[in-house]
């Protein structure tokens, strides 16, 4: 940790240490410019004690806009809006570096009604747009168009830039075989390929003299003919030779519909910094040239390995800053043990912004609205209250801590013998452990606080009425979760639900061991974890979902990876099917467009995972009576949903002792 928190010059660049947040979308924009909401944001991180920032893409040209959320600099009216950001940055002592690029045929043209630009027409993905075979002209605009973005960046007062070359944008797009199928001067052979990147890094440094300047590659494409990490190595080498390179950060994947994509923000059911050997090659390839590394590298700690290895000079944490935006501040002051961990779940950040809507976190509601928060918070000092938190799920854990963080006397009772809920449980399902940081967090910050913990109390709507055994609590929160649906096939193979599953994972149950049925309702990571788990185990595994996609719900970042792993195993997918009945080991299938009914045959066991149910119970009986004590509700008691809106609502529940609908009002007030 000592070499990591140490000091390190990038070229004439000095950082305050070897740690820095890479470049990730974050949905802030407005009108393709940074707004108040991205300076609050960074300047948090800023603050938190990184080295060094650089900004998500920054189009360089309108036809990679997309969308008016995204960040460009298509003129000098935007420079105004980067100085404001630099500035806020640098404050802290930060350095900011700009990333310049142009996404190419991925650029989604329909908010313009634009074309996406490309070498070619070949779409990124089945059923995407078919982009514009970019002309002469059209190189040549693009080319003007870095080097006009980069002065921009150099006249607002960023630190340096960087050109991303990877992630298969439009300089990657022109550098890969896989896509440039040109038999112009611009493909037809490895230099002609390169030409477009020679121009482009060629026009940045004589637009912006002086002003440092690194690149982004992806070192392995993951494709079939694509960029291979021999093919980068020599591309690297050549641009050395022409061109003054500040660094090379080293990450991966292509922007494509395959396994490919499923990489590059690498879920939970990746291992540990697993591409950390790709920084490493570069590292030995080319000793004095800073090599960045990146890619689920979850901590500090971690991530220090690396550098003690000299595999990497700086390594980049995205995600985890997300979670924890001082993570690097706490490990200077001894204080690694307050981290809040990211869990790699991809579900706030990666999922919302998919969404086109602004990034979040499941372990940190208040990302990306820092500034709402902290006004509110100062705007609503509130009298110290009683507060009941039932329920000890994620919902009710941070319920109580927020709640206590406020300034009340606050008790949680949960009604079993662990904290944790359903998570927990979750996290015990293989490739799924990493959800089990949330409670571990939440669990020790808990025992670090007031909050009086009570485990195996059951609380009734009796108990907490005048006279009651708990009488005199002013405000009740309830976060008592939800329970799991089961729907019996009679006449059929054995059903289970999604708990009764998990438990037996580890087990024998023989009828887990065949050919199973995963009734698939929810599109969500619950049946395909448990739908992999049990393939893994050794059964024949056949999904059923009456929606037309499979896994709905889950970012396509990680469902291209998920897809990847389940077809190796062999399972099957019946879309647009519903159980309908079954005999014996038969379980009869409707397709849900036609009505046809088809058979599936040989079945010995079924694993319900349908539409679970609000365990509100508490919250009607007390709703229900004017002299209960003021009741509110949080997580899946309010609405069945995950973690994300449960630990938001928790949060929103303690700190402000409203509702969920009130709560998130008082904030966009704020805003």
């Amino acid at each position: 940790m000592k070499t990591l928190l140490s000091p390190v010059d990038l070229g004439q660049v000095r950082l305050r240490n070897r740690v820095f947040v890479p470049g990730h979308t974050t949905n802030f924009g407005h009108d393709n410019r940074p707004t108040a909401r991205h300076i609050a944001y960074h300047a948090e991180r800023a603050h938190g004690g990184v080295g060094l920032i650089v900004t998500e893409g920054i189009r360089v040209h309108p036809t990679s806009a997309g969308r008016h959320i995204s960040l460009g600099s298509f003129d000098d009216s935007s420079i105004a809006n980067y100085a404001a950001l630099a500035e806020a940055v640098q404050a802290h002592g930060t350095r900011l570096f700009a990333q310049l690029l142009h996404t190419g045929r991925q650029a989604n043209g329909d908010a313009t009604r634009t074309a996406a630009w490309s070498p070619g027409t070949t779409p990124w993905a089945a059923g995407t747009h078919i982009p514009h075979a970019m002309g002469r002209a059209d190189i040549a605009l693009v080319v003007q168009a870095f080097g006009a973005a980069a002065r921009r960046m150099q006249l607002a007062g960023h630190d340096g830039v960087e050109i991303h070359l990877g992630h298969g944008h439009l300089i990657e797009q022109f550098l890969s075989p896989f896509t440039n199928t040109r038999t112009d001067s611009y493909g037809g052979s490895p230099g002609g390929r390169l030409r477009f990147t020679r121009e482009v890094l060629a026009e940045v440094l004589d637009r912006a003299p002086g002003l440092p300047v690194g690149i982004r590659i992806s070192a392995d494409e993951f494709l079939p003919g694509g960029l291979t990490p021999p093919d980068m190595v020599e591309i690297v080498g050549l641009l050395r030779q022409e061109f003054p390179l500040l660094y090379v950060h080293a990450s991966h994947a292509a922007y494509h519909g395959s396994y490919s994509l499923g990489t590059q923000m690498a879920d939970m059911s990746f291992r540990h910094a697993p591409f950390r050997h790709h920084a490493a090659l570069f590292k030995k390839e080319f000793p004095d040239l800073p090599v960045l590394a990146v890619c689920r590298l979850d901590s500090l700690p971690e991530a220090a390995v690396l550098v003690e290895a000299g595999e990497a000079d700086l390594v980049g944490l995205a995600r985890p800053h997300i979670a924890d935006p001082h993570l690097v501040r706490r490990a200077e002051e001894g204080r690694p043990h307050e981290v809040r961990s990211c869990v790699a779940c991809n579900q706030g950040c990666v999922g919302r912004l998919e969404a086109n809507l602004p990034i979040a976190c499941v372990v940190n509601p208040e990302a990306g609205a820092e500034r709402e928060w902290a006004a509110l918070r100062a705007a609503r000092p509130a009298p110290a209250r009683r507060v009941l938190v039932v329920g000890g799920g994620p919902a009710g854990m941070e319920a109580a801590l927020s709640a206590h963080r406020a300034g009340h006397e606050v008790v949680l009772a949960e009604a079993g013998p662990t904290l944790g809920g359903r998570i927990s449980v979750a996290a015990t399902v293989p490739g799924r452990e990493r959800l089990g940081l949330m409670i571990t967090d939440l669990a020790r910050d808990l025992a670090g606080s007031a909050v009086g913990v009570r485990l195996n109390e059951r609380v009734t709507a009796d108990d907490l009425l005048p006279g009651g055994r708990l009488d005199g609590f002013d405000d009740v929160v309830v976060a008592t979760g939800a329970r799991s649906g089961k729907r019996e096939l009679p006449g059929g193979p054995p059903v289970f639900d999604i708990l009764e599953t998990v438990a037996a994972l580890g087990g024998t149950v023989s009828p887990l061991r065949g050919r199973v049925l995963v009734r698939d309702d929810q599109g969500g990571w619950a049946a395909a974890s448990v739908a992999e788990a049990l393939a893994r185990a050794g059964a024949r595994v056949h999904m059923v979902s009456p929606t037309a996609s499979f896994a709905s719900k889950i970012t396509t970042y990680s469902r291209l990876a998920l897809t990847s792993r389940l077809g190796k195993l062999g399972i099957g997918a019946h879309l647009m099917r519903e159980v309908e009945a079954a005999r014996g080991d038969t379980v009869l299938l409707r397709d849900t467009l036609s009505g046809r009914t088809e058979e599936l045959t040989g079945v010995t066991a079924v694993v319900d995972v349908g539409l679970p149910v609000a365990d509100d119970g508490l919250y009607r009986a007390l709703d229900a009576r004017d002299d209960a004590p003021r009741v509110h509700v949080a997580g899946d008691a309010n609405a069945p949903r995950t973690a994300l809106e449960a630990v938001y609502e928790g949060r929103l529940a303690g700190t402000f002792l409203t509702d969920a609908v009130t709560g998130a009002g008082l904030l966009t007030q704020s805003h």
